[in-house]
């Protein structure tokens, strides 16, 4: 039956490549892109045919104008399978494709194919589930990650124009500062969320734990290594200026950190479960270590701080004395709170010029101030990747 299958493959491979052969030169197709990607993304179960793989990644470099035709192969190709020894080749060519990261590739937004429903058409057997919901997560994470690289394409686009018009502007460096901190925050959001979909990345059953899937699995634990290195340093940047955020940021980067205490579990669960399945790369272990209580308390101060100055305005506010005046007298209302009043007795209650002053033991304004003031075409290997930042 194997025998077949592999016959069967080699078949169906040869045939589309002779199709792709008769096709006119176009914008959107070229003959020997959609070769190099059929022959990349053969039905050879056991390995990537990495000749091939490298031929895709030249055309790309030679010029970016090939990206349409590139896509539109293997769009063509994925449609037209299925088979999950092609739709995890065309995965893992695609991710190998956002590791150049070439200007052109994150320019393409949200993946054109769809493997978010995936099922071999060719074994309805339940073994094959744990490989289809392996093509499925992982497809969910790049078509993510694509997205991913776009927006922050544009955006950086648009932070280029708004430091010039703070420059025009002449805006305090105390505004940029807030404003590139909640950059950094929203960012670690989207980071951590890129994380998530990344462990759910597994093969979840012995007889998932095939040559290919694999090497789909180094490919994704190298891609932790960069995300996650993304996230130490982007949260080593937070925690550098804790102490001039204020309670909206403070409580954002709270929520970020005890997300990341918990991927920190989570990480080295995953990586000892990777070892243990014979992923070459998880054999180098990043540092996955907890951030500090202290930073966490100081967070939790500071959000602290800042609500009960906020309670302490708000008391003071709602302690109105309401003067209704009248044609012969002045009608007063008080509102009466748990803390002690005083009131002028030089003046006669029937005076339309009584007085009542509100004495309070609390200086809101100064609490304030005082909170204020202190305030190569496949990825890349895991020991080519800088040393991680340490928060201890």
């Amino acid at each position: 039956m194997r025998l077949w299958r592999k016959v069967s493959g080699l078949l169906k491979d040869q045939n589309s490549v002779w199709i792709a052969s008769l096709s006119r030169r176009t914008a959107l197709r070229n003959p020997d892109i959609e070769a190099a990607v059929i022959k990349a993304t053969s039905h050879d179960e056991f390995s990537m045919n990495m000749k091939n793989v490298d031929r895709v990644f030249r055309w790309l470099r030679l010029s970016s104008t090939n990206l349409k035709p590139l896509i539109w192969a293997i769009s063509i190709r994925t449609e037209k399978t299925k088979s999950w020894v092609v739709a995890i080749k065309v995965l893992i060519l695609m991710h190998g494709l956002y590791s150049t990261r070439l200007p052109c590739v994150q320019r393409i937004g949200r993946l054109t194919f769809d493997l978010s429903n995936f099922e071999d058409g060719h074994s309805r057997n339940i073994e094959m589930q744990g490989i289809n919901e392996f093509i499925r997560a992982y497809f969910m994470f790049l078509d993510q990650k694509s997205y991913f690289l776009f927006m922050e394409m544009e955006e950086k686009r648009s932070m280029v124009k708004l430091n010039k018009n703070m420059v025009m502007q002449n805006l305090e460096n105390e505004e940029k500062e807030n404003y590139s901190m909640a950059q950094d925050l929203v960012l670690l959001e989207k980071l951590q969320t890129l994380l998530d979909m990344l462990l759910e990345i597994r093969p979840l059953s012995d007889s998932s734990i095939v040559p290919l899937i694999l090497e789909a699995m180094d490919c994704v634990v190298t891609e932790i290594f960069d995300v996650y290195s993304r996230i130490r340093l982007g949260i080593a940047r937070v925690l550098s200026r804790i102490n001039v955020i204020g309670k909206v940021e403070a409580t954002l980067a709270l929520k970020i950190i005890k997300k990341a205490n918990i991927q920190a579990v989570e990480l080295s669960l995953y990586f000892e479960f990777n070892r243990d399945i014979g992923v070459r790369n998880a054999e180098i272990c990043p540092i996955v270590d907890q951030i500090p209580n202290e930073e966490i308390k100081e967070l939790e101060e500071i959000i602290k701080g800042a609500s009960d100055t906020s309670e302490k305005i708000d008391e003071i506010n709602q302690d109105i004395v309401i003067y209704e005046k009248m044609e012969s007298e002045t009608k007063l209302k008080t509102i009466i709170t748990n803390r002690w009043e005083t009131f002028d007795e030089e003046h006669g209650g029937d005076d339309s010029s009584a007085i009542v002053k509100f004495t309070s033991r609390i200086n809101p304004f100064a609490d304030y101030s005082e909170l204020t003031s202190s305030t190569n075409n496949v990825p890349v290997k895991p020991q080519e990747l800088p040393d991680l930042i340490s928060f201890t």
